[in-house]
């Protein structure tokens, strides 16, 4: 049999791929949070990097990289050397939302990234100031379209998971309501208890307290069924059937990230979310842990990204 040089060539590489599994990680771990500390991604990743760092043996330092809308901190995962121990916390920003809000990225939303697992989905709270005349979904719709332009939604900004939970709830219900951006969820729930806004569609964890204590009138969540933090608010796709607007969070590497550390850093998210109390401590802030594999995740940000450009769309959205 003759041997071609490319075959001599690949051999030792192909070899060395299981031992490379083996001895990953020798270096402790950076994992890229592309939002400032203290939010609901630092925080779940920094929940995450401590089991992580556990069973590699190796820490895991969570690195926040805010600004440009999540675009600075995946743009450092996407030019860090492939080799695994530099680690993206994905939001909808990065390569599910972004790639349709803004002329230019300084990544390649596909290419540049390798998909690792899914981690998290979350639901948002659909809240009305209880001033509103109304008790539920439908009686909402119905008087946005009696008062076209009237009613207002907050949001945490232009582009955030509320705002894009706000427009998919104009275009599915086909009203017209006002968008009101504010720089974060804490100065737009201030508002929105005083009666300044309407309604919003944001964190659960932040908006269903002060809808337990009457002070704002909780009428559905974004997740397509009931949540198990709150079994009693409806879901919003049981009046707008196919509705969901749960943010969904990930883990991916730079491209190029060999396919056996890959495979190792995805047994042990994937084991960390299996674990009973993991997962407890995750449906206890009203969060479903959703581990895959590489190939699911590289699929489930695809369907993303088509369902959220639908929307950004039709709603005109654009960050320059």
């Amino acid at each position: 049999m003759t041997l071609t040089r490319r075959t001599l060539l690949a051999a030792p590489a192909a070899l060395a791929m299981p031992a490379l599994a083996q001895t990953f990680p020798d270096r402790p771990l950076r994992l890229v949070v592309p939002f400032a500390a203290g939010g609901s991604a630092d925080a779940s990743a920094r929940m995450l990097a401590e089991p992580m760092g556990a069973a590699l043996g190796q820490p895991v330092v969570v690195d926040n990289r805010p600004g440009a809308g999540a675009t600075i901190g995946a743009q450092a995962v996407a030019r860090a050397a492939p080799d695994g121990l530099t680690l993206l916390y994905g939001t909808p920003g990065p390569q599910i939302v972004n790639p349709h809000l803004m002329r230019s990225l300084p990544y390649d939303p596909v290419k540049d990234f390798a998909p690792v697992s899914g981690y998290k989905r979350a639901p948002n709270l659909l809240a009305i100031h209880p001033s509103l005349p109304a008790q539920n979904v439908q009686e909402l719709i119905a008087l946005a379209k009696a008062r076209p332009g009237q009613l207002s939604f907050a949001s945490s900004g232009i582009g955030s998971s509320s705002h894009l939970a706000g427009e998919m709830l104009k275009f599915m219900a086909q009203i017209d309501i006002t968008h009101v951006p504010y720089r974060g969820t804490g100065p737009a729930t201030t508002d929105l208890l005083a009666g300044t806004v309407s309604m919003a569609l944001d964190t659960m964890s932040i908006l269903l307290p002060p809808s337990r204590a009457g002070n704002l009138r909780a009428l559905a969540v974004t997740t397509p069924q009931r949540s198990r933090q709150a079994p009693d608010i409806p879901a919003l796709a049981e009046t707008l059937p196919g509705f969901d607007a749960s943010p969904f969070n990930y883990i991916a590497a730079p491209a190029g990230t060999p396919a056996p550390v890959i495979a190792r850093l995805n047994g042990v998210i994937v084991a960390i979310l299996n674990d009973p109390a993991y997962r407890a401590r995750m449906e206890a802030l009203g969060e479903e842990a959703t581990p895959s594999t590489p190939e699911q995740l590289a699929a489930t940000i695809a369907e993303e990204s088509a369902r959220w450009k639908r929307v950004i769309d039709a709603a005109g959205i654009r960050l320059e």
